[in-house]
């Protein structure tokens, strides 16, 4: 099986990155695909998904991207490997500006590991800087979730852009999918989800993930989603976006 990168971005947040990228992870880890998560968040939201306890994390991405140590791979579950982030990484964007060739450290920095998995899932911060550059111009693909509210669909236009920008760089580099995430039944949310529908026919995804208080409650629990209520229905619309995401990829 050929390795996929995938990177989970939007510039806009609160729109359920972290919790996809972690969710997403763990599923396609269930289900015996080697799996590398990437925290590039200075928020670090992804890390404590996993590793509760901020002690435990000594080296960062922040030290691999700033300062060229190797790729800090911690073991987390059967299949399942992770890339920690840190508060320094909030500082990432002004510490490589004077980096050479600072667009593409991440893809360099995987080329050694990269072998290693089936998937490599990157968890962005919530902006088009340098940090997000990177993670775009490693990713064979890009996939987008967004809540159904008429300010990220109207900012999909700058995310639709900056990828364009970068297409003189790495002309592969597209947005792959886009799902809707907090979905309610409200009439919004409807309209949203239509018209997100119509303007992404070719890549919109199936399945939406649904309003659930287990989705907040496993972050930072140390469990994913599925560990933490698999009968949920945070776990069953994961399960069921990660099988369409393994299905497209097959």
């Amino acid at each position: 099986m050929a390795l996929k990168i995938i990177t989970f971005a939007n510039h806009k947040g609160g729109v359920s990155k972290t919790t996809s990228t972690a969710s997403i992870g763990a599923c396609m880890a269930l289900k015996g695909n080697k799996v590398l998560l990437i925290d590039l968040d200075g928020q670090a939201n992804l890390t404590m998904y996993f590793i509760p306890e901020e002690n435990d994390i000594d080296v960062s991405i922040f030290d691999s991207l700033v300062n060229g140590l190797p790729l800090p791979v911690k073991h987390i579950r059967e299949n399942l490997d992770i890339v920690p982030s840190s508060l320094e990484m909030a500082s990432a964007e002004i510490a490589l500006t004077n980096l050479l060739a600072r667009e593409q450290i991440l893809s360099r920095l995987l080329e050694p590991i990269k072998d290693s998995y089936d998937y490599i899932l990157i968890d962005c911060p919530p902006s088009l800087g340098i940090v997000t550059t990177n993670a775009f111009l490693a990713a064979d693909e890009i996939i987008v979730p967004m809540t159904p509210e008429l300010l990220p669909l109207r900012g999909m236009r700058m995310l639709d852009s900056f990828v364009s920008s970068l297409q003189v760089v790495k002309p592969s580099l597209n947005i792959g999918g886009v799902f809707i995430s907090r979905f309610n039944h409200r009439k919004l949310n409807r309209v949203v989800e239509d018209a997100v529908r119509v303007r992404y026919e070719k890549i919109t995804m199936k399945t939406h993930i649904r309003e659930n208080i287990a989705l907040a409650e496993s972050a930072g629990s140390g469990m994913s989603i599925f560990e933490y209520d698999s009968k949920s229905n945070g776990a069953l619309d994961y399960l069921a976006l990660t099988e369409e995401i393994l299905s497209i990829n097959d």
